[in-house]
């Protein structure tokens, strides 16, 4: 079933990248003028035209629209109206003026009619634009006619009034009312004017010559010129341009499809061999293959995007994260598995792997054990260190000069370290979502000053002392077979913080009063009944603590399992001992679980038994610890408590005797000092306490 969720994870991973890889494939480049070209020679497989610079071709086109000349349509009837009004007027006699003057008045009405009158906004529109000559049509005919001749009807007034002024009085022709008869006759033709104004803007060139088949483009080593990277960039809109029309895009894909595959499947194959246990949490493939995709994801989107450089995306999260939560060859193997993702995007995916490897390699070294929040600086900045020396290494491998090193790679690797600071909020989601908790949390946890076990030291120091020895005990046990001591000690800390609830009825916090013997039957409870569930509820009391103060789930689940599904065996045969020939009721006596299923849980239960078992021992050889460790350790295997989780015979076996050994220490023997007769003691004029100068406390303890 575990299988089915890898499989599952790989094939939506596989659909994710597949629609976001870049489709330029081979002709994607990362250049910057006046960088030198750090591919191999660049040959043309097809041709293509030099497309000018953006701005080379706007300044000809606004060029073009300076000289534009936008289309008017005269009218063929408003003159001859107007006119025909005027003279209407005249002869009914509401105009009163010499014959003269009304011949005057026609003439110049024609005239002005006949250059073109338009209204004050459009003359306006066209001053604003700067046209400097406009296109008339009447009828089938289109004259050029400057835009300063043309009237609006004030300038048309202004003329006739105006023309002769010596030989028609001003006064005179103010009576004709000239206003009345001047209408605009020239109007704006939308249409011509847009189809004429594209078929200039269409006649830009916007290529300066062409490239053939065969030619060579730019050497390696060769510095992008201004020229150079005109012709970079038209190649590369070309490419784009073919891919977009490309028949074989369908084919592409697919093969696109199948290497990202063939990359993907690496990593759930190194699980399957090497870390099967990973497989068994589905939280766990999801963190996975969520670190291994992110990251190749974004960077497709920049290059389609063509959005800054991959090398600005902070890479070295992935095995760091990996590391954290895990172990250092599967964070290896995940950012292997995500720089190869990422380089089939890109271009020089060489050099990119190359130098995000050596930063990958480096951060896994540096994070050996995590055991403080300061170690994501320190690591940020031997990732910046060690990026620019073998960025600058590649670059002196590639005969680059020191004057054409690019400048912005270096910046990006900067900005990526910096943004590598961000791993610590990161961590803390991480651990928030997924459920994971990061040995710096551990450490926090593990400070005796926190609430929870301030409160216990202070309300239960019986409990409190068992905890700290428990924890002693269990990270010797943890370092001996390999699992995580700080895991370990941490959840011992807390595993009976649910004592402090019901402190004196557990044995080590009384001091001389058993409240257990205080108890009496009830009707549906009897005494040892009744004392087995507020034992058991010590499990369930701190499970209830732990969620209140926010424990980690890793760290609740100790608390669930470090009795498993096992019974409180003394009063269970208490109970049998007091109802002869009665069935106990099992499941009063029996602890919620469930049982261990971490090696780390498996190595508490071990630890918690001995300790607590421990103390009743009457003599403390190592015949009677081995003897105690022995019986305690084999009857849990044999009970089946560790049977859910991966803990192996030669690890119990580890315990054991590292358990053997701790508490020989522990429980160690004294030297008995020897007396001196009285006579001699009396000669020597010493008191006993001060024979060895005061250390009363020297003792041995037997070698195992």
């Amino acid at each position: 079933m575990k299988k089915i969720y890898l499989i599952l994870f790989t094939l939506i991973s596989l659909l994710l990248l597949t629609l976001a890889v870049p489709r330029e494939g081979k002709f994607v480049f990362e250049y910057k003028e006046g960088t030198p070209w750090k591919y191999a020679p660049l040959i043309a497989d097809f041709e293509f035209p030099i497309i000018k610079s953006e701005k080379s071709i706007q300044m000809e086109k606004d060029s073009v629209l300076r000289n534009f000349q936008p289309f008017f349509t005269k009218s063929m009837t408003t003159s001859s109206q107007q006119i025909k009004a005027f003279v209407a007027d005249c002869k009914a006699r509401r105009i009163q003026v010499p014959e003269r003057y009304i011949n005057y008045v026609i003439k110049q009405l024609a005239l002005v009619y006949n250059t073109g009158i338009m209204s004050p906004s459009q003359m306006s529109e066209l001053v604003s634009h700067r046209y400097q000559n406009v296109h008339i049509v009447e009828g089938q005919d289109a004259v050029t006619q400057s835009t300063s001749a043309i009237y609006t009807t004030r300038t048309a007034y202004e003329t006739i009034m105006g023309a002769d002024s010596a030989g028609y009085l001003h006064d005179v022709l103010a009576l004709c009312n000239i206003n009345n008869y001047l209408t605009p006759n020239l109007t704006f033709d939308k249409a011509k004017t847009q189809t004429a104004r594209e078929e200039a803007l269409n006649s830009v060139i916007t290529s300066s010559g062409m490239v053939v088949t065969g030619q060579r483009v730019i050497d390696m080593g060769e510095i992008v010129t201004p020229q150079l990277k005109l012709v970079l960039d038209s190649y590369v809109q070309e490419s784009a341009r073919r891919n977009e029309t490309n028949t074989n895009l369908w084919r592409q894909m697919p093969g696109q499809a199948l290497l990202i595959f063939i990359i993907l499947s690496i990593f759930p194959l190194f699980l399957l061999t090497f870390q099967p246990k990973y497989i068994e949490n589905v939280r766990t493939l999801a963190l996975f293959y969520g670190l291994i995709c992110i990251f190749p994801f974004l960077s497709y989107i920049m290059v389609r995007q063509h959005w800054f450089s991959v090398y600005l995306v902070p890479y070295a999260m992935v095995p760091l994260f990996v590391r954290i939560f895990f172990d250092s060859r599967t964070a290896t193997m995940a950012m292997l598995t995500s720089l190869l993702l990422t380089s089939i995007g890109l271009t020089g995916s060489f050099e990119f792997f190359v130098i995000e490897s050596i930063v990958g390699f480096v951060t896994v070294y540096a994070l050996r054990e995590m055991t403080e929040r300061a170690q994501i600086l320190r690591i940020a900045l031997f990732v910046v260190i060690v990026g620019f020396l073998a960025q600058f290494a590649y670059d002196m491998a590639a005969n680059t000069s020191i004057s054409d090193l690019d400048h912005s790679r270096y910046v990006y690797l900067v900005a990526s370290g910096v943004a590598l600071l961000f791993a610590y909020p990161v961590m803390y989601l991480i651990e928030r979502i997924f459920g994971y908790t990061s040995s710096v949390t551990l450490i926090e946890l593990s400070n005796i000053n926190h609430p929870l076990l301030r409160r216990m030291s202070k309300e239960a120091q019986g409990t409190f002392n068992h905890s700290m020895q428990v924890g002693n005990l269990a990270a010797e046990v943890a370092n001996k077979i390999g699992a995580s001591a700080q895991l370990v000690r941490t959840g011992a800390l807390f595993h009976d913080i649910g004592k402090m609830l019901n402190p004196a009825f557990f044995t080590e916090n009384q001091s001389g009063v058993n409240p257990h013997d205080s108890l009496t039957d009830r009707d549906d409870m009897a005494k040892e009944e009744q004392s087995a569930q507020i034992i058991i509820s010590h499990v369930t009391q701190g499970l209830q603590l732990a969620e209140k103060n926010n424990l980690p789930q890793s760290i609740r689940d100790f608390i669930s399992t470090h009795h498993g599904r096992s019974k409180t065996g003394y009063f269970y045969i208490q109970w049998q001992n007091n109802h002869p020939g009665e069935t106990p009721r099992d499941e009063l006596f029996t602890y919620p679980g469930p049982n261990p299923f971490t090696r780390e849980q498996a190595i508490l239960m071990m630890c918690d038994a001995v300790e607590a078992s421990s103390r009743s021992l009457k003599e403390y050889t190592e015949e009677t610890i081995s003897a105690l460790v022995n019986k305690i350790i084999d009857g849990q295997v044999q009970a089946g408590y560790f049977q859910e989780c991966p803990i192996t015979f030669r690890d119990v076996q580890d315990a054991k005797r590292v358990l053997i050994d701790s508490l020989k220490t522990v429980y160690h023997t004294r030297i008995a000092y020897p007396e001196l007769n009285k006579d001699k003691q009396n000669g020597l004029g010493i008191h006993w306490p001060h024979l060895l100068g005061g250390n009363r406390h020297q003792h041995h303890s037997k070698k195992s």
